[in-house]
């Protein structure tokens, strides 16, 4: 299983550690905010994290703009931002980013589109989120998971 985070710009809520518990791999997709943060989530299970336009520390220097990953023989796309000018490969299954703090679920073409909200500082009235993907039936699925203790 795959745990999706991301936004979190230096805050890694306890709510967030609970619910990546159990993942194989966290994928953070941008705006992590604190090199700690990454340190925090490996004491989880392994990291692979993308920087996002926030990530300016010379930390950041050593995260990737996208990552390509095979999860389970499903090929995924890792970036920040979605409309990013930087093409997105072909023959991919899943696209997972981040930015705009909304969580989505969207399929497009066969193509799992998915941001798992924001899972730091509460942005407006947005909801507070991480992911999971898991693969069902040969498939990649996935669901968003709120951190909000409200809903």
């Amino acid at each position: 299983m795959l745990g999706i985070i991301s936004d979190t710009h230096g805050l890694l809520r306890p709510e967030a550690v609970d619910a990546l518990r159990g993942s194989s791999l966290i994928i953070h997709a941008g705006d992590v905010g604190a090199p700690e943060i990454l340190g925090e989530l490996r004491n989880i299970a392994p990291v692979k994290a993308v920087r996002g336009n926030v990530d300016t520390g010379h930390w950041a220097l050593a995260l990737p703009k996208s990552l390509l990953l095979d999860f389970e023989g499903h090929a995924v796309h890792v970036r920040h931002i979605l409309d990013d000018p930087m093409p997105v490969p072909a023959e991919i299954n899943a696209v997972i980013y981040g930015h705009s703090h909304k969580p989505s679920i969207q399929d497009r073409d066969g193509v799992l589109y998915l941001n798992p909200g924001s899972a730091g500082p509460r942005r407006f009235r947005l909801p507070v989120s991480v992911a999971r993907i898991e693969i069902l039936d040969g498939q990649l699925s996935a669901r968003i998971i709120s951190l909000d203790p409200t809903s």
